[in-house]
């Protein structure tokens, strides 16, 4: 994620939209009970991290699938081992 993404995604006024979600009772009451032991003040925060732990986990995943597929497709295509790494590096520096 870049730097600018990540500055957005931990600005605490960023704008919230409202959804509804069917949930079991049962996993609603052991949600309450654990998120103050966890250091939540609710347990829709909890549900808030949880969401966001997938997300960023997902993504994470996903993006590095690309990276590794385009990697991948420019050796097939005979770039050199050497010039993958030069761009990957200056990449991730940026």
């Amino acid at each position: 994620m870049k730097i600018e993404a990540l500055k957005k995604r931990l600005d605490r006024n960023r704008p919230m939209s409202s959804v509804t979600i069917r949930i079991p009772e049962d996993v609603i009451e052991d949600l309450k009970q654990i998120a103050p032991l966890l250091g939540f003040s609710g347990y829709q925060p909890l549900i808030r991290a949880y969401i966001g732990q997938g997300l960023r986990s997902d993504l994470e995943r996903l993006q590095g699938d690309t990276v590794s597929a385009l990697v991948a497709s420019l050796k097939r295509r005979g770039v050199s081992d050497e010039v993958i790494h030069e761009a990957l590096n200056e990449v991730v520096r940026k």
